[in-house]
């Protein structure tokens, strides 16, 4: 028995849809690479001429471009999407459930700040469950250089940055002098290993341990870090402290369109 025809108002909405899934294909796999319209077709599955078809309509509408000898590239349209859609982004209600996650695990109080010259800036705060006091407020800041976010905010950039932020920091803070070479060569490991510590730096027994947090474009954007009191956080315990922590900031940074390649 034949199937009956779809309504009239149904059949151009599927066909609609499957070019749409079509182009979107067609759209990735540009992006993974695949550049002519036979290497497409082979990869998407989709016949040479309707591949050529469609990617012909996402030049013109540019969100592909085509370059003679080199095929086919992503459009300038996807990257004004692209800025659009993160300039959308909420970071601290994208990061809040893990936050919360960390926070509750851990028991202590947890931050989520940015970079903001020379200082950090906190986003958020979630106090911790033990009866500690951190002196940190959403919207406060602080010196990037004594602080555990403030370090791993700084972990993309180079040695002639880390200097410029500490010079800065000395000429306003001469009461609390921090020894250059020490400094740089904590700031070397941290680099190396993913990760950064507050080790009483800016208040006496307040320890943190922070983390980074990457966007799509592989760069540092933000931090977060979990601290409390030395009664709380011996040395010992922020190393392990460590995974969980850049385990967190992984999260929220594939949130961000991370990679998870350039950290």
């Amino acid at each position: 028995m034949a199937k009956p025809t779809p309504p009239e108002d149904e059949r151009p909405r599927t066909l609609a849809s499957q070019t749409l899934f079509r182009g979107l294909d067609i759209v990735e796999a540009v992006a993974a690479g695949i550049d002519t319209v036979p290497a497409l077709s082979a990869h998407t599955g989709i016949t040479p001429s309707t591949t050529h078809r469609i990617a012909s309509a996402l030049v013109h509408a540019g969100y592909l471009r085509f370059e003679p000898r080199r095929g086919y590239r992503l459009g300038n349209k996807l990257i004004e999407l692209g800025f659009l859609a993160y300039r959308q982004i909420d970071l601290p209600r994208v990061a809040r459930p893990t936050l919360e996650a960390l926070a509750s695990e851990t028991q202590d109080t947890v931050h989520l700040a940015v970079a903001d010259g020379w200082e950090v800036m906190y986003l958020d705060k979630l106090p911790g469950q033990r009866a500690v006091e951190i002196s940190s407020r959403i919207g406060g800041r602080k010196p990037i250089c004594v602080t555990g976010v403030g370090k791993a905010l700084l972990l993309d950039q180079d040695e002639a940055a880390w200097q410029a932020q500490l010079a800065h920091y000395q000429s306003q803070a001469s009461s609390a002098p921090i020894d250059k070479a020490t400094w740089l060569a904590r700031m070397h490991d941290y680099a190396r290993l993913g990760y950064a510590f507050d080790l009483e730096d800016d208040t006496p027994q307040i320890r943190c341990v922070a983390a980074p947090v990457y966007d799509a474009s592989q760069r540092i954007v933000a931090a977060i870090s979990v601290s409390s009191t030395t009664k709380y956080m011996s040395r010992e315990r922020m190393q392990e402290l460590v995974p969980r922590v850049k385990h967190a900031a992984a999260q929220i940074s594939h949130q961000l369109g991370w990679s998870g390649h350039g950290g």
